[in-house]
């Protein structure tokens, strides 16, 4: 069976993936919405939408298996990274403070906390889905960054009894949940994305290793410290 016989609908293979590529747009433009209803209307904690948006903007890579490999493959799999890099730049400029993304995206409200950690995020993901499309290094670093800087605040900040700092305020539980979601979305967005890949001993050292580093980074920094962590290891091991 060739490429284009297994595309959707038989679709030419560049179309095949313009496709894939408008499903993530999907994806992630409904995560903005869907938050913002629960903290409206249901009173979801800032923190809590703006980390469910997290891990949800990390997990993107579970679409990269329905892309065909081609030339453009690696272009179209971040353009919605690359929509969002402007969006997030004008928003955090110009947007009001009832816009979506403020309300959700953001810990205090201050829509210029969007050109910090949150645009960090998203140029992260172009890069690992350009520079290192397919490879171990760009999936274990969404994967890793995604779910584990994703769950590590909010079970840190409601369960967190055991408090440490270095560069800021920590927790052990905290730190555990982040060892906890790096560690299991590493192994399952490998094995499903480059099975040949997989390594059970290798994701484990990196997922500790990115455990530490998130424990001893500064706010907002880790999303720049872990991916770079996570990404020097697995081409040094």
């Amino acid at each position: 069976m060739t490429a284009v016989d297994s595309t959707f609908f038989d679709l030419p293979v560049v179309w095949h993936n313009v496709l894939v590529m408008l499903l993530t747009f999907v994806y992630v433009f409904s995560v903005p919405p869907l938050m913002d209803w629960l903290v409206t209307n249901h009173g979801l904690p800032r923190d809590i939408s703006r980390k469910i948006t997290h891990i949800c903007a990390g997990s993107v890579i579970i679409f990269l298996p329905l892309f065909h490999d081609c030339e453009w493959s690696r272009y179209l799999n971040i353009t919605v990274f690359a929509v969002w890099t402007i969006l997030l730049i004008q928003k955090g400029l110009f947007a009001a403070d009832d816009d979506q993304a403020v309300k959700t995206m953001t810990r205090t409200g201050d829509k210029r906390e969007l050109l910090k950690g949150t645009l960090y995020f998203v140029i992260v993901a172009m890069i690992c889905g350009t520079i290192f499309y397919k490879q171990l290094p760009g999936v274990l670093a969404m994967a890793m960054l995604g779910w584990g800087d994703g769950l590590a605040p909010i079970i840190g900040t409601r369960m967190g009894k055991m408090k440490y700092k270095v560069l800021s305020d920590k927790s052990v539980e905290g730190s555990i949940a982040f060892l906890a979601g790096s560690l299991l979305a590493g192994l399952f967005f490998v094995w499903l994305i480059i099975p040949e890949a997989y390594d059970p001993v290798k994701i484990t050292i990196i997922a500790v290793a990115a455990t530490i580093v998130e424990g001893v980074s500064p706010k907002e920094v880790d999303n720049i410290l872990i991916p770079v962590t996570v990404i020097a290891l697995s081409l040094a091991l």
